[in-house]
């Protein structure tokens, strides 16, 4: 009996402690998805062989790179804009420069609104490590508020254009 009292004293301490850390999380994302550069195109070729009405796969107004994949990426940001994003093999995924880091330097974007107009919430940049890993520590510029429906974008430094997305926690595990 002293034991299962014990048990259910740990559990009940840890939900508690739980509980109480998640009210200051503005948003948590659990993986990364690489840029897809293109989400269409249609119409008959023009000579070249390119497609005249090619879509790009534009997110909340911030265009996209050529084609970059993302082993792992994990974020979260807090109530008062703390925002930690460690990302795992950001690289090129297309080129002759297929499997490099293209000596890029990062930062990251929240966007926490789901029409327009959109606030676009900025970290520092980072360089990229040779293997395409990155830690991202930082405060948000500007803070959000809130956030009802958030895209964090991870993007160049050099033109803006988005390389990842992070994929978000709803479930708030």
């Amino acid at each position: 009996m002293v034991k299962e009292a014990i048990a259910a004293f740990l559990v009940l301490g840890a939900v508690v402690a739980t509980s109480a850390r998640e009210p200051n999380v503005l948003a948590k994302f659990d993986g990364g998805i690489g840029v897809i550069p293109v989400t269409g195109g249609a119409g008959t070729p023009d000579a070249n062989g390119t497609l005249p009405n090619v879509k790009l796969n534009v997110v909340r107004g911030v265009s996209p790179a050529g084609p970059w994949r993302i082993a792992n990426l994990n974020a979260v940001v807090e109530a008062d804009g703390h925002i930690l994003v460690k990302g795992n093999g950001l690289l090129l995924a297309s080129g002759n420069g297929i499997g490099t880091n293209a000596n890029a330097s990062v930062f990251a974007t929240l966007i926490c609104e789901a029409a327009l107009p959109f606030t676009q919430h900025n970290t520092a940049s980072v360089a990229l490590a040779p293997n395409g890993d990155f830690i991202i520590n930082d405060t948000l510029n500007p803070a959000p508020d809130e956030c009802a429906s958030p895209v964090l974008l991870i993007r160049s430094s050099g033109s803006g254009v988005w390389f990842a997305a992070g994929i978000p926690n709803l479930g708030g595990n």
